[in-house]
């Protein structure tokens, strides 16, 4: 079997949880935050790497769907337990869990076990599941099961346990064998960004830039590979992209 050469993750829990939700039992601030800082939208934007604001005041859930919307590799959420509060907006980051990539996990797979609880604050889901789904969950507040979630969209498979991992392996490697990494990285952060652009001149901009730059490289390869009739050997990584990109700049 080819190896995969780490061009996707795969994010799942330690035990019978996906994420258990946060322990309720600490003196202070639950959410670990210095309610003595008085923060504004200005120190969100213009401090946000401040330490006082990343440690005070940043929802440090919010942070790792972040992480994961910014990744260049296909992020597969394999949920195996109950999914607590922020991880739902986690698991929304990149798509449906496990299923195709769509996106902070792109793919969501589920155990037949796994549960799922609201989380309070809206962020991914709506991108997901639309609007009307995502607002019926919110307030409802309501503990999801995985057929549920299913039948919603915000997870594409639900699996029993023991199927769950190798599902999830074997669709990381059906998106990434064969294929180039660049390529997944600029369909995965053009989708996501591009659709949010107010002009499609500007998605056109990236558009051409990354069908320049990847016809020069992994595009040749490609076409020759197709016409040779065998397996491609990209060269591309994500991780040396040119750094026009919009959403690298700062």
């Amino acid at each position: 079997m080819r190896k995969m050469r780490w061009r996707a993750v795969i994010v799942t829990g330690a035990g019978k949880a996906f994420c258990a939700g946060m322990d309720l039992s600490v003196p202070g601030n639950v959410f670990g935050l210095d309610e003595s800082l008085r923060p504004n939208l200005a120190d969100m934007r213009e401090r946000l790497e401040d330490p006082a604001i990343a440690r005070g005041v940043r929802d440090t859930g919010g942070r790792v769907a972040l992480a994961i919307y910014d990744c260049t590799k296909p992020v597969i959420g394999a949920v195996n337990g109950a999914a607590v509060r922020r991880r739902r907006d986690d698991a929304a980051a990149d798509g449906r869990a496990p299923g195709l990539d769509q996106g902070a996990h792109r793919v969501r797979v589920r155990a037949h076990s796994a549960s799922r609880r609201r989380r309070a604050r809206p962020g991914f889901l709506p991108r997901i599941v639309g609007i009307p789904q995502a607002l019926e969950w919110f307030y409802s507040a309501d503990i999801l099961t995985a057929e549920q979630a299913a039948a919603g969209g915000l997870v594409k498979q639900v699996l029993a346990p023991e199927e769950l991992l190798p599902a999830a392996k074997a669709l990381a490697r059906s998106i990434v064998d064969d294929r180039s990494p660049v390529s997944l990285a600029l369909i995965r952060q053009m989708v996501y960004r591009n659709a949010a652009l107010a002009d499609p001149r500007a998605a056109h901009e990236v558009d051409s830039l990354a069908m320049f730059y990847t016809s020069i490289a992994d595009g040749k390869e490609g076409v020759a590979a197709f016409n040779e009739k065998r397996s491609p050997n990209f060269a591309g990584k994500a991780s040396a992209m040119p750094p026009f990109y919009p959403w690298w700049e700062k």
